[in-house]
């Protein structure tokens, strides 16, 4: 979460001081954004690419931009041509944490009675798949909302970390809990409480991130492994996801039993019959979404 402040130190490049967001501002379908850039990927328009987009911070993770990331997942949520999301920064870093100047002066009475950062986990809650490619820095708040995402691609000099314990604070958007699931009990420990980061192929050894690409090439590689995901039955593809999703939630019975039914209630689909018709007819399946 809070890792700028950690990140600027080993930063040779100068950086000067920036000044604080400003107060969230409301955003209707279509809107221009002042902290990401969002645009159609794919043969079909049918990908969903947004870009944080504070590149002078690092993508420092202020609430003006959580507000309009946010904003931009709902319109890609409720966009039917849209089947998967891309969701990448820029190549000096996806994200090096929350924005510190923001919070430095919060009390507890504040983060309690505001319930601080409680709108960052929208992207959660999201039915279409979501790609995280990292290039960079994933630092704090980056790294916990790239492990918020469905899939992890990372660049070659990608570096994940949750260092707020060098900055008298521990995670605080899922750091502690989700990089446990994903790497085991004895990395996640020595990384939060190390504040210490690991590479792109540390991480993909780790079961972090599931592919690594050239910084170049990241984003397209992202793009095209949406795409592959758009093409099928985006009905069956947000079953799918949930399912997958309750693993880390349900006991393996509870799991599996949650698995038969989504199974079963394919079954009540047209793309269902349409994907099974056209595998006996040997032809490729035209979903309908239905």
């Amino acid at each position: 979460m809070a890792a700028l402040r950690t990140l600027l130190p080993r930063v040779r490049a100068p950086l000067r001081p920036w000044p604080g967001c400003p107060a969230p501002r409301s955003f209707s379908s279509g809107a221009g954004f002042e902290y990401i850039v969002t645009a159609k990927k794919g043969k079909n328009s049918n990908v969903g690419l947004i870009q944080l987009n504070r590149p002078k911070v690092l993508n420092a993770l202020c609430d003006g931009l959580m507000v309009e990331l946010n904003q931009a997942l709902q319109d890609f949520e409720e966009d039917s041509a849209v089947g998967a999301i891309v969701l990448t920064g820029g190549e000096k870093a996806f994200a090096a944490g929350a924005d510190i100047k923001e919070m430095q002066n919060h009390t507890f009475q504040d983060c309690y009675s505001g319930a601080f950062l409680s709108h960052w986990d929208r992207l959660t809650r999201v039915k279409k798949p979501i790609i995280a490619a990292v290039n960079g820095y994933a630092l704090g708040g980056g790294c916990e909302l790239a492990m918020m995402c469905d899939i992890i691609y990372a660049g070659e000099k990608a570096q994940f970390g949750q260092p707020e314990i060098l900055i008298g604070t521990i995670p605080g958007a899922g750091g502690t809990q989700r990089l446990t699931r994903a790497v085991g009990k004895s990395l996640a420990m020595e990384m939060v409480l190390t504040g210490d980061w690991i590479s792109a192929q540390d991480a993909k050894q780790a079961g972090l991130v599931s592919k690594i690409f050239p910084v170049e090439t990241l984003v397209e590689e992202a793009i095209q492994c949406a795409e592959k995901i758009a093409s099928n039955s985006k009905i069956v593809t947000a079953m799918a996801k949930e399912s997958v999703n309750a693993a880390f939630e349900m006991t393996l019975t509870e799991g599996i039993k949650l698995e038969k039914k989504l199974f079963y209630s394919t079954f009540a689909t047209e793309d269902q019959k349409e994907g099974m018709t056209a595998f006996v007819e040997k032809r490729k399946a035209n979903f309908k979404d239905q």
